[in-house]
């Protein structure tokens, strides 16, 4: 396991994707009544 193989961690990092093995930092979408509450407030 190392920096040719796409099922290891490693292998993600080099080879620049993600998946079971690498995931992803999910961000967090501000939902409508946040987006209304800080548009009222400019």
């Amino acid at each position: 396991m190392g920096k040719g193989d796409l099922k290891s961690k490693k292998g993600k990092i080099s080879n620049n994707s993600y998946g079971a093995r690498r995931k992803r930092k999910i961000k967090k979408r501000p939902t409508v009544e946040e987006k209304l509450k800080i548009e009222k407030k400019k």
